[in-house]
């Protein structure tokens, strides 16, 4: 046996042992990265807000404090006006749902010539095996419900603690993180940290103005219906749908529905279509000409950097992806050396001029 073979079955084995033991870590902790990535991104987007409060003096503590304060004092007032609203309004249609039942037992009764009672079809209703076994699988359920809302809270709080953490801190990681590269790297890593604020930064724009031209149209469409509470539900709309990807509009929408069904059941019908037309308008129009603008990419780019994203780390990708791929695109494209297009390319790339005959004066 040759003296060099023990030795390789076992730095073989051990770099084996390593690789699964680096590939059970990494699946551990997945979810602690994820929340970091997120936590990077949201300090990212509030870092222009506090390195401007700083610049006037504030210690970046206090700034980055007041930033998320102001940001949580927002959200909960609105959540609680929401919800206050939506309490109501669930009271309402709970109270007329009789009514509404009835009006639909008497135009099918109408239409197909039946016999059909409101208290029959609630008699059923309840002696029905079908609604037994849901409300056992609600009751069996709710502490799953319970441990996913404490396990929501629990991310929520890890996400906020570390971009506050990297806001408060970004000039001393900054620092900390150039000390241990050569002095030719420092200038390219502080370079990409400036792009990324400035990407992230305009990515936030153009979705609060998506958020601002949609929740003004869809404003206008519920007072033309006469639902009420109009602008919290347009503030609603705007919000959730741009900043909740993949499933934001159809949360969006479904709160209208829900109180425009309150006002006339055709009132729903009414929004569901709207929101479905300005969706496909926001999608193929407004969208793509807004995230080319701001962030400064392609449409097709910023639509298939979404799909990656979600491919990969579903919704959290598809909120983050276009930032990151604005980011690492202008990064690159400093390094790639540009050269003047020959004859012949200029000529076959160029848009070619259409030659207007005018007609001849007789």
């Amino acid at each position: 046996m040759p003296r060099w073979l023990p030795r390789a079955v076992v730095l073989v084995l051990a770099l084996v042992a390593c690789f699964q033991l680096g590939s059970w870590a990494f699946h551990q902790l997945i979810g602690l990265l994820v929340n970091i990535l997120i936590a990077f991104f949201l300090a990212l987007a509030i870092e222009p807000a506090v390195s401007r409060m700083a610049a006037h003096g504030m210690r970046r503590g206090l700034a980055t404090f007041l930033v998320f304060l102001g940001v949580f004092v927002a959200s909960a007032g609105f959540l609680a006006l929401l919800g206050s609203m939506l309490a109501g309004q669930i009271i309402e249609m709970v109270e007329g749902f009789p009514r509404y039942l009835d009006s639909v037992i008497s135009s099918i009764n109408a239409t197909f010539h039946t016999e059909l009672s409101r208290l029959e079809i609630q008699d059923s209703l309840l002696r029905s095996d079908w609604l037994r076994k849901y409300v056992q699988n609600s009751a069996t359920g709710v502490l799953d419900v319970s441990a996913t809302v404490l396990g929501g809270l629990f991310k929520l709080l890890t996400i906020g603690l570390f971009s506050f953490y990297f806001a408060a801190d970004g000039p001393r990681l900054r620092r900390a993180l150039c000390s241990v590269l050569p002095p030719s790297k420092q200038s390219e890593v502080l370079r990409a940290w400036e792009i990324a604020v400035t990407k992230t930064g305009g990515y936030l724009y153009s979705r609060g103005l998506m958020a601002l031209i949609s929740g003004i149209a869809h404003y206008i469409l519920l007072v033309v219906l006469g639902v009420p509470y109009a602008p919290a539900l347009a503030v609603w709309v705007g919000l959730v749908s741009q900043f909740i990807p993949t499933i934001g509009t159809y949360l969006a929408g479904a709160l209208p529905m829900l109180i425009a069904f309150t006002v006339n059941p055709w009132y729903a019908l009414y929004v569901l279509g709207f929101v479905v037309v300005y969706q496909q308008f926001e999608n193929y129009v407004l969208q793509p000409k807004l995230t080319s603008k701001t962030v400064d990419i392609h449409p097709a780019v910023a639509f298939g950097s979404v799909i990656a994203g979600t491919a990969l780390l579903g919704a959290v990708g598809a909120l983050i992806a276009i930032p990151a791929v604005a980011t690492l695109q202008a990064f690159l494209g400093a390094y790639v050396k540009r050269y003047e297009l020959t004859r012949d390319a200029d000529a076959s790339t160029s848009r070619p001029r259409r030659r207007v005959r005018w007609p001849r004066l007789r």
